[in-house]
């Protein structure tokens, strides 16, 4: 007997999709769909076309489409009834120490599939985060099993990543996304949920995101969802972010202003607008670039905002931080003032 109830949670009800955070709902679903490194995919299509898929190694930082390669190309290989069991999927929040490698990739690994030629999958998600000793015990289970199973190690940090495993890998590294391979994704996302979006919206969100198309699509969703217009102003708060004129009139303060104010007024700003100095320095550092300096001054400058940045990482109080920049910044103009002279 079916019931309504089980009926209803296994049909793909618009509700469902609708209440997933997008981007699960965006996924790409096939390799055609994926927007970006395209030397890699048609690789990895020859590989599964000609049926040669070696072990594979996909590096590279964080929403750049790594999982989502591996998942298509699974889907293009197998059926939906046979996906469950011909691919195993491992992730860091599952146990992948050494007993498991022995245990149930093992035992995936070795057993064969009645009825299905070609080869099975396991696919080790952020592959970084295993132990040495757990790397160490896959080596042999990849060479002992390639005939009947093929490996993708999926992770952020190549050095984190043995370099026995890495040798019997094929290696592809996945770089950051360029802002002309995000903006037609991101309007086809804007079209589907018809989003009131400006111009300067969309180039603060591909800015913010720097490369990653996950962070993207989820600072659209959050400030979509929390300011109903996306503007570069709304982006830039729904984050946390300071805003470029915030940024600009902090570099006015120190540099035109005694330090007693300027120390106050930014303090002011970052009370009144909760922002860290973390992200100040980041955006300042930005500034500092484009105004007009003596080498050496800009040289020196740097040095002492990178001073204050170590520190601050170091955990120290951001209020003795905070009056060391700007005392960095008067500095300098001193120094420019006295060249002048």
């Amino acid at each position: 007997i079916k019931l309504p109830g089980v009926m209803a949670s296994t049909s793909k009800t618009p509700l469902q999709s609708r209440n997933l955070p997008w981007v699960e709902k965006y996924r790409p679903q096939k390799l055609d769909d994926l927007i970006s490194h395209r030397d890699i995919l048609s690789t990895i299509q020859r590989f599964v076309r000609e049926d040669r898929l070696p072990h594979l190694l996909l590096y590279g930082p964080p929403g750049t489409g790594k999982t989502s390669t591996i998942l298509a190309c699974a889907r293009q290989l197998y059926k939906d009834k046979e996906f469950n069991s011909m691919v195993l999927e491992l992730n860091a929040s599952d146990d992948r120490g050494i007993d498991v490698v022995r245990g149930p990739i093992l035992s995936f690994a070795s057993t064969r599939t009645i009825f299905k030629k070609g080869f099975k999958l396991v696919i080790l998600d952020e592959a970084d985060a295993m132990t040495q000793d757990a790397q160490n015990a896959l080596r042999r289970v990849i060479e002992k099993f390639t005939e009947n199973t093929r490996f993708c190690l999926i992770c952020n940090y190549l050095s984190k990543i043995i370099p026995a495993l890495q040798s019997r890998c094929t290696r592809f590294r996945f770089g950051p996304l360029s802002a002309d391979q995000m903006i037609p994704r991101l309007r086809h996302v804007i079209q589907e949920e018809s989003i009131d979006i400006t111009e300067d919206g969309m180039k603060a969100i591909v800015t913010l995101s720097s490369g990653d198309m996950r962070r993207s699509l989820n600072v659209l969703q959050s400030t979509s969802m929390a300011y109903g217009k996306v503007t570069e102003d709304s982006v830039y708060t729904c984050t946390g972010q300071p805003l470029r004129s915030d940024i600009a009139n902090i570099l006015d303060w120190c540099l035109n202003k005694d330090f007693t104010s300027a120390y106050k007024q930014i303090l002011q700003l970052k009370t009144l607008k909760g922002l860290a100095l973390h992200d100040i320095l980041t955006e300042l550092h930005l500034l500092v670039h484009r105004v007009d300096f003596p080498p050496a001054t800009r040289m020196t400058l740097l040095v002492k905002l990178a001073d204050v940045e170590h520190r601050l990482a170091s955990g120290t109080d951001e209020k003795i931080q905070l009056s060391s920049m700007v005392g960095a910044f008067q500095e300098v103009r001193d120094l420019v003032v006295s060249e002048a002279s």
